[in-house]
């Protein structure tokens, strides 16, 4: 148990790390810079996450205000039982707030696990990892919009692997505690997740050169 608390740890990057220690020892700042050095991590989050609907109705800066109130006020109980890297952990409290803010406005239960939102950009960057090379760049926004079309055709676990691995740049760790699942199968299923984007985006014919 110790080791596995020793990887899900070391996945928080040395700044994390160090202001989390400064935050144990009383001092209130570092929280302020750890909230601030995650923001844009939070607005990630928010970006793939939050349907349409819910936007036209909460803007996701208020979202991004709430998690970072709610961070405040449970960082001494993350300290005390460090169930995860800090990462993950913010992942969950943007995530309970969106869900809050689902409950509020269209008195919704669901989760958020198979909510997202895929942009041009994130579907280029995730198509991207399939190929290299300054002429194999995907330029056009058709073509962002067709990669877009096929990520929605995988099966959820496929497309979700993805999501948490190049949307939301978690560890091959951190992706394998969200899922629930061994790191080794979340390598396999990663790997298998690529080759079948690859097979789709060969079957529609879609080019990645300019």
């Amino acid at each position: 148990m110790p080791e596995i608390n020793s990887l899900k740890q070391n996945a928080d990057s040395t700044e994390t790390h160090q202001l989390l220690d400064r935050i144990a020892q009383g001092d209130s700042s570092a929280l302020d810079t750890l909230v601030a050095a995650h923001r844009n991590y939070m607005r990630r989050i928010i970006e793939l996450r939050m349907e349409e609907g819910l936007r036209c109705r909460v803007d996701p800066s208020d979202i991004v205000q709430e998690t970072s109130m709610a961070v405040c006020k449970r960082i001494n109980e993350f300290l005390v039982q460090r169930p995860s890297t800090f990462r993950v952990w913010l992942r969950y409290q943007t995530l309970e707030r969106i869900v809050d803010a689902r409950r509020h406005h269209f008195a919704q239960k669901r989760t958020v696990k198979r909510e997202y939102r895929i942009t041009d950009a994130s579907s280029m960057s995730i198509a991207q990892r399939l190929r290299s090379g300054p002429s194999q760049i995907l330029r056009k926004k058709e073509l962002a919009e067709q990669v877009r079309g096929v990520l929605d055709r995988l099966p959820d676990t496929d497309r979700e692997i993805l999501l948490l691995r190049y949307m939301e740049e978690l560890t091959n760790q951190e992706a394998a505690e969200v899922l629930g699942i061994e790191p080794a199968a979340s390598r396999k299923r990663l790997g298998r997740a690529m080759r079948r984007l690859a097979e789709l985006l060969d079957d529609n014919d879609i080019s990645f050169h300019p």
